[in-house]
């Protein structure tokens, strides 16, 4: 799935992405430690997996979308 990074605190290395319909999802640490990335910049488009059902997504992986 892909999503659009909207916020990024380098600190805890959490952060939030915005899907494709606005919906704002939060990630943890682990999720973005998963994607093996060193930062984030707002706007990034980037590649989120995800668990659970539509009203309880978890992001479990997050890394840059590439062409």
């Amino acid at each position: 799935m892909q999503a659009t990074a909207y916020t990024y605190d380098a600190e805890t290395r959490c952060g939030s992405v915005l899907l494709d319909d606005g919906t704002p999802l939060p990630f943890d640490a682990a999720a973005f430690t998963a994607g093996g990335l060193r930062l984030l910049r707002p706007g990034q488009r980037v590649r989120i997996e995800v668990e659970g059902a539509k009203d309880s997504l978890r992001i479990t992986l997050v890394t840059l979308q590439t062409l």
